[in-house]
């Protein structure tokens, strides 16, 4: 059975929250893991590059040089590949109905395992939701500072459907370089595993145990 430690805002451990065994297992491999984060950051992507081509670039159709008589090789236009401002070969274009299309099951399979693998590895921790009259970034900065996660890539999770309970909460983070705030039905698994701590809000808890039962 792993146990999450429960902080409050001061970083002080006010507690302790059990996940039973049954709950972080998983039937996921490697190559699974590795084909959902791919998917994600290729379906990020915008595909929007463009760069011209010989026939699109804005040249006169002057020949560069008289074709003989010079000893130079043959050129027949300015907007060449070869020449300064010239079009670019086999250049990118934008590409349309580039998304990769992910497996819901194994999306869901693929979360479960990096939010068991952080809780296995001790870096998913539970905070008492203390509700702000305003916004504090200092109280965060003076958590994360006490936890030794300042300076750290940390994800705080809340429970869905709470967006005003936590609007202060959001504003009280975001002003934090490599923090952010989620509900967590919106974190993804690349969002997971690229926050090296988890910090999951008390009252969101069920919700946590909830998405690991499947």
């Amino acid at each position: 059975m792993a146990v999450l430690k429960k902080y409050n805002l001061s970083g002080e451990e006010i507690g302790q929250i059990s996940i039973a065994d049954e709950l972080l297992t998983s039937a996921v491999n490697s190559q699974m893991i590795k084909d959902y984060i791919v998917a994600l950051r290729k379906n990020a992507r915008q595909w929007s590059a463009n760069t011209k081509s010989r026939a699109e670039v804005n040249h006169s159709g002057k020949k560069p040089h008289p074709q003989k008589g010079t000893g130079r090789a043959r050129q027949g236009y300015l907007g060449a590949p070869q020449y300064k401002g010239g079009g670019r070969v086999h250049a990118p274009k934008p590409k349309f109905d580039q998304h990769v299309r992910i497996n819901k099951k194994e999306k869901r399979a693929a979360i479960r395992h990096l939010i068991g693998e952080k809780i296995l590895g001790g870096s998913l921790h539970v905070l008492q939701f203390e509700e702000m009259k305003e916004p504090k970034t200092k109280s965060i900065a003076e958590f994360l500072k006490n936890r030794s996660f300042l300076g750290a890539r940390v994800l705080f999770l809340g429970e869905s459907f709470a967006a005003q309970k936590f609007e202060t909460f959001i504003k009280s983070v975001r002003n934090l370089p490599n923090n952010a705030f989620m509900s967590i039905p919106n974190a993804s698994g690349y969002d997971i595993a690229v926050n090296r701590e988890l910090v999951v809000m008390d009252t969101a808890v069920d919700q946590l145990k909830a998405l690991l039962a499947g």
